[in-house]
């Protein structure tokens, strides 16, 4: 399937011993803060329940066994521009299947989507329908995990999205569908955007979508519709304010302390996941969260995986302060699209239908952000049929 004339390599993760026992010893010497009692999670991780998670992640996890789980499917690594690519490419047994592209969002990474990998691409060894499989291609955006380091500025959604169309017609694939959440579903809606003839279809759950300051576009929501609009303006953007405008002076915590990179990840599995009042162990394994955690610390890629947010707020101009944003009106994609609509998520229809060509809308009614994680069979399932009907 790959072009001889362009470069794509065999990837394995082989994370160094001593990285592993830095880790460790830093975990081991922490310098635990004081905290006000009684508050619980309303200002931030509770000290007592970081510690427990610190103290597994340093005695009780091993990274061995879920490097292994990774290195189970083929990797490569390709250049884009300059951009190093890493990704998963896992062909189905089946010769007609699908291609899709899977793309995660923040604060996440390929490590998202290891509950679907066999049953999409093999329904047959899962109990579904063999004419509904898929070959996937699985990238860290860049900046996240092994797609270092970043090339430099400007590697916004647009470029992003034309790097990855580049890796797909790499691999031989000319026409594709697109699957994305949060960030992966704004990167992947570019893709459509740019490329509209190599993509039959695109699924998004997580979208994010706003009002364009247009009359009239708030009349007549339904008491549903005005709900998550209100959740999206009062949503704890703490962690999007330091992402978009000052992601290099975060790092310098998160980089050197990985109680520190723990805390400001767990926190987003907490408060984006269902139940809303659940531990986020309770949504997704936890040491599926601290194989996620471990990438970032690994790689080094907290202040990285931040610059997406500077490219696409700060740096193109618009305002994050949640209240006062100047959007500008988007170009309307063309291409068949489905919207998954978890228990946690914001979107509103009018608003994605006025963005995209939406044929597919369906409101879970459970599940948080990371659909792949939290309700995996699911998000499966509606992938399976919107592409079903779509190709």
């Amino acid at each position: 399937m790959t072009n001889p004339h362009e470069s794509v390599h065999p990837f394995r993760i082989d994370v160094p011993q001593d990285q592993i026992d830095d880790l460790r010893v830093r975990l081991a010497a922490t310098r635990w803060p004081d905290e006000l009692p009684g508050v619980g999670w309303a200002r931030g991780v509770p000290v007592d329940y970081l510690k427990g998670l610190a103290e597994h992640w340093r005695t009780g996890y091993d990274w061995r066994v879920h490097e292994a789980e990774l290195n189970e499917h083929p990797q490569f690594r390709t250049e884009v521009d300059g951009q190093n690519i890493h990704f998963l490419h896992v062909r189905s047994p089946e010769p007609d299947a699908v291609p899709l592209l899977l793309l995660h969002g923040w604060p996440g990474g390929v490590v998202d989507f290891l509950d679907v990998i066999g049953p999409l691409s093999n329904p047959r060894a899962h109990g579904g329908d063999p004419s509904s499989a898929f070959h996937l291609v699985i990238p860290s955006l860049p900046g996240f995990g092994f797609s270092t380091p970043l090339d430099g500025p400007g590697m916004n959604a647009p470029r992003v999205a034309d790097t990855l169309a580049v890796v797909m017609s790499r691999l031989g694939y000319a026409r594709y569908g697109v699957h994305g959440y949060d960030m992966g579903a704004w990167v992947g809606r570019q893709v459509g955007l740019r490329h509209p003839r190599n993509v039959l279809g695109m699924h998004f759950n997580a979208l994010v979508t706003v009002p364009m300051g247009v009359e009239g576009e708030m009349d007549g929501l339904s008491e549903v519709e005005q709900e998550r609009w209100e959740r999206m303006e009062n949503f704890n953007d703490g962690y999007l304010q330091c992402n978009s405008k000052r992601p290099q002076t975060v790092t310098y915590g998160l980089h050197d302390s990985p109680v520190g990179q723990l805390a400001w990840i767990v926190e987003k599995f907490k408060e984006l996941t269902m139940p809303e009042d659940c531990l986020p162990e309770e949504a997704i394994d936890r040491d599926r969260i601290l194989t996620d955690v471990s990438v970032y610390w690994f790689t080094g890629t907290a202040g990285s995986a931040a610059q997406l947010y500077y490219e696409e707020i700060s740096a193109s101009g618009w305002s994050a302060d949640g209240e006062q944003q100047e959007w500008a009106a988007p170009a309307r994609g063309t291409v068949p699209t489905a919207v998954l609509v978890s228990a946690h998520d914001v979107a509103v229809r009018r608003w994605a239908e006025r963005d995209d060509n939406v044929v597919r809308w369906t409101e879970l009614g459970k599940g948080g952000h990371f659909l792949s994680l939290e309700e995996p069979e699911a998000l499966v399932a509606d992938i399976r049929e919107f592409f079903e009907k779509t190709g």
